[in-house]
């Protein structure tokens, strides 16, 4: 069986005096779109900033191409090949869209190959071809998060970590956005964990999701498997099922069966 390109094992880890991830473990195999799903404080977000080092966990150990992640500087495991496109977009506000895209580039050493990652970034995401001299503080909120993927994509990634990258767009833009991941992955064999509360859209692109509440996994499954459960259908769907009486399905009994 192959190893998992990144593997959890058992991960506690704190936002400030919470403890936010309690023993959670992941498999993510290589050359897959794998998502978080989970209500808002669920601790999707802070396992992401653990996998990237910003979070320092206190037990548990996490392993990237069999190397071990903990303890490891943020900026070393970007040099790994993993990166992390945090919620909120943060790109570089006052500089340009192409400078923005050139930091990206930091881990390349050949300015050709840059160049070459740089007419892929503009065939993935056209718009931001045409905005090329701007700056990024004025580009539109679904520009600014293409703009923060495309960056990303610039340090060719063999793992991305996405945390709410349809958060405030427009439908048009949402279904354009999980358009590129999809594409991200099956054309540049890109492996990616998203964390994202639009649950269709995500278990649609999905092949393999894990959902969290209170910080532990109360569920998994095969994406389209989790799609058809009622439990995910009515409270992550909005498509109540037949067979559940009164609402009162979503309990935490049911879900650690």
């Amino acid at each position: 069986m192959q190893e998992p390109l990144l593997e959890l094992s058992n991960i506690e880890a704190y936002y400030g005096p919470i403890l936010a991830v309690q023993g959670i473990s992941l498999h993510i195999p290589e050359g897959s779109i794998v998502t978080l799903l989970g209500s808002n404080g669920a601790g999707k977000s802070t396992i992401l900033k653990t996998i990237s080092g910003v979070v320092e966990p206190q037990k548990g150990s996490i392993r990237f191409d069999g190397k071990n992640l903990i303890g490891m500087e943020p900026d070393r495991i970007v040099n790994l090949g993993l990166l992390h496109v945090p919620e909120g977009r943060e790109v570089f506000p006052f500089l340009s869209v192409r400078e923005n895209l050139m930091l990206g580039a930091f881990r390349l050493h050949n300015r050709e190959q840059a160049r070459g990652d740089l007419d892929r970034m503009y065939s993935n995401f056209p718009v931001l071809r045409e905005r090329l001299g701007q700056a990024a503080q004025s580009l539109s909120g679904g520009e600014q998060q293409m703009l923060a993927i495309a960056r990303a994509l610039m340090a060719r990634p063999r793992l991305l970590l996405l945390d709410e990258p349809s958060l405030g767009l427009s439908p048009r833009l949402v279904t354009e956005i999980f358009a590129i991941i999809r594409r991200i992955c099956t054309e540049a064999g890109t492996t990616i964990l998203l964390v994202e509360q639009n649950a269709h859209k995500a278990l649609e692109i999905a092949d393999y999701g894990y959902v969290v509440e209170n910080g532990r996994i109360v569920m998994e499954g095969a994406a389209r498997d989790l799609a058809e459960k009622p439990d995910i259908r009515e409270f992550y769907l909005g498509k109540k099922d037949s067979s559940v009486r009164g609402g009162h399905r979503w309990k935490r009994k049911k879900l650690w069966r």
